[in-house]
């Protein structure tokens, strides 16, 4: 198939986990075209000579497929030679069935560059993307760490213990406390001593505590799970103390996006490690909200509008804004209201999904303008009168603007 061509030499890479197919296609001064294929291996020799292949060629464009994460390393020798690659949808490149070999799909991926049919995917510069790791991994762990306290929540209740019923929250400070010391073996008395300012009272604690059967395999079982609770709360607060020292050039950004309610520093952070802070690499915010898979599908046949659910994208990104959405529905602010009125139409889930839309929407905007979150349900001068307003009286009072029998 012949397409009109756009650039004149360009080079598609099909990558996979044991070798790399690559097809040239170099258009020359008098209008011939010429097509050259190599076949280079996965380790690192293999892809330094790809990587010198392709700048001795000095292409325009150089593009290849975004499947499973074998890009990566090819990517990175290219990008360490000066070429920034084009990484690319497989979805939008799939080749015509029954015609697929990995040197046909190089040469497709290449025919589609070079008449300018392939749109790019945003990767981040190298720093940003060293600190993807730290933040996917703290995501993982977090993840380990919810379904081991869940762990811990069952074995109580098969232990006959209804400590969760009373305490909100059994891996708070006064929680926790009280199930370590109920895994040590301590009398009731004692451990009642340990509920600091719990609402609930002593006798309803003292029978919430009573075991119906706490064996020794209970107890090993339970001291296991508190302590990989323990070590993976531990680990998770190193990841995110590195996490938050990479960032430390970012800071105004990170500030900024703590201005948007829901939004607290770690999570501004693990955002904008996937984001970047430059939105001119996704042109609109509607750009960002598809990248992303966060903003409602288009499905329409025959005039008819069918199901517009999400569509695939970062469900890194998604995750945490969803996160952000459910703090925000909690807190005082316009967002609450926007939730609020939404849920009462397509319900709880729709309903957050729709507010993470809306929210990263604004932080485009927020990073974009490098301006911070202003909410219109919120007035900030009261809130800046009644915070200062005593410190204010007590100066004014001091320095004799005003009499003590005027306040």
């Amino acid at each position: 198939m012949e397409l009109p061509a756009i650039f004149q030499c360009v080079v598609g890479l099909d990558v996979h986990q044991a070798k790399i197919s690559a097809c040239a296609m170099i258009e020359q001064p008098d209008g011939t075209l010429t097509v050259e294929h190599r076949e280079f291996g996965a380790f690192k020799r293999d892809r330094r000579a790809l990587a010198e292949w392709v700048r001795t060629l000095g292409p325009d464009l150089v593009v290849m497929e975004s499947t499973g994460i074998y890009w990566k390393s090819p990517y990175a020798a290219l990008e360490q030679v000066g070429i920034a690659a084009w990484v690319v949808n497989a979805r939008h490149v799939k080749n015509v069935p029954g015609r697929k070999t990995d040197v046909a799909d190089a040469q497709w991926l290449a025919t589609l560059a070079r008449a300018g049919l392939l749109r790019a995917s945003f990767i981040p510069p190298a720093d940003i993307r060293h600190l993807r790791l730290i933040a996917r991994q703290r995501q993982k762990l977090g993840g380990m760490l919810a379904s081991e306290k869940n762990r811990l929540h069952k074995l109580l209740a098969d232990a006959g213990i209804r400590l969760n019923v009373l305490v909100s929250d059994i891996h708070g400070q006064a929680g926790r406390a009280m199930v370590k010391a109920l895994i040590e073996g301590q009398p009731i008395p004692e451990i009642l001593d340990l509920a600091g300012r719990l609402r609930a009272s002593r006798e309803e604690l003292f029978e919430a505590l009573q075991p119906e059967q706490l064996s020794d395999a209970h107890r090993f079982v339970l001291s296991e799970i508190m302590a990989h609770i323990e070590e993976l709360e531990a680990r998770m607060g190193r990841f995110e103390q590195t996490l938050l020292a990479g960032l430390a050039a970012w800071e105004p950004q990170l500030v900024l996006l703590q201005t948007l309610p829901g939004v607290d520093r770690i999570g501004a952070a693990m955002l904008l490690v996937e984001i970047g802070t430059d939105m001119a690499s996704f042109a609109s915010a509607e750009k960002l909200a598809s990248w992303v898979g966060i903003c409602p599908g288009n499905n329409e046949s025959a005039g008819k509008r069918k199901s517009g659910k999400i569509r695939k994208g970062n469900a890194w990104v998604r995750r945490l804004l969803c996160e952000f959405a459910q703090a925000a529905s909690r807190s005082r602010c316009g967002l609450q209201e926007k939730f609020k009125a939404l849920s009462i139409r397509k319900g709880h889930k729709k309903a957050i999904v729709a507010l993470a839309h809306k929210m990263l929407r604004i932080i485009f905007a927020m990073l974009k303008n490098h301006t911070p979150y202003q909410d219109q349900a919120v007035d900030y001068e009261a809130l800046l009168v009644q915070r200062n307003a005593p410190r204010w009286i007590k100066m004014l009072l001091k320095h004799g603007f005003i009499s003590p029998a005027s306040t």
